[in-house]
């Protein structure tokens, strides 16, 4: 299946296909295009949009796309996706107090951003065991693996 977002990904842009290819689509492929031209490529490719206004996979009051994913594919019954969730929004939106590792998360992914941009799929990709390792400490948080 085609996913398509805005291009120059920030946390948000790199967490859903983090989420994607782990539980939601096995063999996706990631479109990032200019934020204006979203709508009419993902008609053009038959991909769906996540992360811009507007779309089900977006985001909705306080919770970010990566929160529209858990919930909207029933990843909701996982603690650890569900803490991990809190700790995305707190990374991507302006209420940085959400989770106290939300910052720390976000100066990571963004350093990442600076030391592969343009290149947008290069940042997906090194951000991929960042996000497994986050994935991995929220399943010890919330008691899911032993310690």
């Amino acid at each position: 299946m085609r996913w398509i977002t805005r291009e120059h990904p920030r946390v948000d842009r790199v967490a859903c296909p983090w989420l994607i290819e782990r539980f939601v689509d096995k063999t996706p492929e990631f479109v990032y295009v200019p934020g204006a031209e979203v709508e009419s490529e993902a008609q053009k490719r038959g991909a769906t949009p996540f992360d811009v206004k507007g779309v089900e996979l977006g985001h909705h009051g306080a919770k970010c796309s990566f929160d529209a994913f858990v919930d909207t594919y029933g990843l909701d019954t996982d603690p650890a996706l569900v803490y991990m969730a809190q700790v995305i929004r707190g990374a991507d939106t302006a209420d940085k107090t959400v989770t106290p590792e939300s910052q720390g998360v976000e100066a990571i992914l963004d350093g990442l951003r600076h030391l592969h941009y343009p290149d947008d799929q290069r940042q997906r990709e090194a951000s991929r065991p960042v996000l497994d390792a986050l994935y991995a400490y929220c399943r010890r948080k919330v008691g899911a693996e032993p310690t």
